[in-house]
């Protein structure tokens, strides 16, 4: 049987599987997103019940070769305390791309620790929005749904300085038709400059400079062009946290 011991992770979802336990969708470095149960979970005298809280760092062992594995110890980490309001959604927010775009058992090392240090800037309410377009831009880029943002998809050529391009998801960069104000665009600077921060392969650091770099104006089409691109891998008409967010922000 297969054991798992002191493992970097962290937890995505839960759910309910007796009147004691969970499953657990877990992140993990070393082994990508995995399914546990975590028996006895739910009793008062569980050593696990305020151990099991998402955002925060952990190291687990478990242990099975089943598709649902057993949690056998977990310990955390340290670090911050669980956020609140627009950052706690901004990290639930987090957890479900993780759920709906990572397969299970598909380890991306570069992307555990872009998320780990995506958690930890959720405290930094100025620059959250940018922290999330870089954390959407790596986790497109590790799991192969990220198009080369330096080359214009139809001709297969470089970018042209004075041209706006669109991000398609069916197809990757197109010259912008230009024929409705609200199509969202950028230049092929601000595509080239995104391009060249992922290229570093740098985790989560590199990317989130180029957006903060970025005006305005092109920070609110990115997060439209990124928008259209995660809900159609994500087969959905859309995230539950991000209406949540939005409707928060609308209320507020």
């Amino acid at each position: 049987m297969k054991r798992i011991l002191h493992e970097p992770a962290f937890v995505l979802h839960r759910y309910d599987w007796s009147e004691s336990s969970l499953i657990l969708e877990v992140l993990t470095r070393h082994h990508g997103r995995v399914a546990m149960v975590a028996k006895g979970v739910k009793r008062p005298s569980s050593q696990f019940r305020a151990i099991l809280l998402p955002l925060q760092m952990l190291s687990i062992s478990y242990s099975g070769d089943a598709e649902v594995h057993t949690l056998k110890g977990a310990e955390w980490q340290g670090g911050l305390t669980m956020p609140s309001g627009d950052a706690l959604l901004s990290g639930y927010y987090l957890n479900e791309l993780m759920m709906k775009l990572l397969a299970r058992d598909d380890p991306h090392e570069l992307l555990f620790d872009a998320y780990a240090q995506a958690t930890a800037w959720l405290r930094d309410a100025k620059l959250l929005d940018a922290s999330l377009r870089a954390f959407e831009l790596v986790l497109l880029r590790e799991i192969g749904l990220l198009p080369a943002l330096d080359a214009d998809s139809f001709s297969s050529g470089a970018l042209q300085d004075d041209v706006l391009y669109s991000l398609i998801p069916e197809v990757g960069l197109r010259e912008a038709s230009g024929s409705s104000s609200d199509e969202a665009a950028l230049s092929a600077k601000a595509w080239q400059s995104l391009q060249t921060a992922l290229d570093q392969r740098a985790a989560i650091f590199p990317a989130r400079e180029a957006v903060i770099a970025m005006g305005a104006t092109d920070k609110t089409s990115l997060k439209q062009l990124l928008r259209s691109l995660l809900n159609y891998h994500a087969g959905s008409r859309g995230f539950r946290t991000r209406q949540l967010m939005m409707d928060a922000q609308a209320l507020a």
